[in-house]
């Protein structure tokens, strides 16, 4: 029981490395809000853990939309007054789309949900976790975010601006008793394929050029597995940094 007695936000809960985060987080003994786009989704992640004896709640929230972020943390200090742990999982893909092709939108629409949405969240947290001198913030970044092509321009550059995010707020704020690491996973078996509707050709083949030097995909829960290391106190001295988890693939 790692986390027993705390109170873990989770985005993106419904599906993949977020269900599964969220739910070791709660065999752990956290208290989880599992929040998603589609609640219906996640209560059905919340009645498997109450199923399982964890304690969870399921929340509607849109990351890129700020009122959202304000009422999942709200919500979530109402109904188990605080938080103690940040999991920023929420993110889309970009349908490789190269530099050149690249619209307004796809870059607004992709920056939105997958660096701005963590931004709002931490700085939500941070007053909480300033006033108990306490908090873990646990970033799911991207082997994109480490790497020039894996996948289209704006997903890489959103996922390299989560790094340097996560380092930012980990150094700053360690005197405070605040922890903000990140994950950068390899290829792992989620839904987030789901996101990618129109692939560009030309995008799409220069990203998957070193796919066949992949090892292997991973696990929902293998990811998770590294969250609950990075939320735990077994990681008191790991701060402010990125852990690759992709089988080796970065490697080459």
């Amino acid at each position: 029981m790692r986390l027993s007695g705390k109170v873990a936000v989770v985005t993106g809960a419904a599906s993949g490395m977020g269900k599964a985060i969220a739910e070791l987080y709660a065999s752990e003994g956290a208290k989880v809000a599992v929040s998603d786009l589609c609640v219906e989704a996640a209560q059905i992640v919340v009645d498997g853990i109450i199923a399982s004896g964890g304690t969870a709640f399921a929340i509607s929230a849109n990351v890129a939309k700020e009122e959202d972020v304000q009422a999942l943390i709200d919500t979530t200090v109402a109904q188990y007054g605080t938080v103690d742990i940040l999991v920023n999982n929420a993110g889309i893909m970009d349908n490789f789309v190269p530099a050149g092709d690249l619209t307004d939108e796809l870059w607004e629409r992709v920056f939105a949900i997958n660096t701005t949405g963590p931004m709002r969240t931490i700085r939500k947290v941070i007053p909480i976790f300033l006033e108990q001198q306490s908090g873990v913030i646990v970033n799911i970044a991207s082997a994109g975010g480490l790497m020039g092509s894996r996948a289209g321009a704006a997903y890489t550059a959103a996922k390299h601006a989560v790094v340097g995010l996560t380092k930012n707020v980990g150094f700053q704020y360690a005197p405070k008793g605040i922890r903000c690491n990140a994950i950068a996973p390899g290829g792992v078996s989620t839904n987030i394929g789901t996101t990618i509707t129109s692939p560009n050709p030309f995008g799409m083949e220069r990203a998957m050029a070193g796919i066949q030097l992949n090892p292997r995909a991973g696990e929902p829960e293998e990811i998770a597995k590294v969250a609950l290391f990075l939320a735990s106190d077994d990681a008191s001295f790991v701060n402010a940094t990125v852990v690759t988890a992709d089988a080796g693939w970065t490697a080459y």
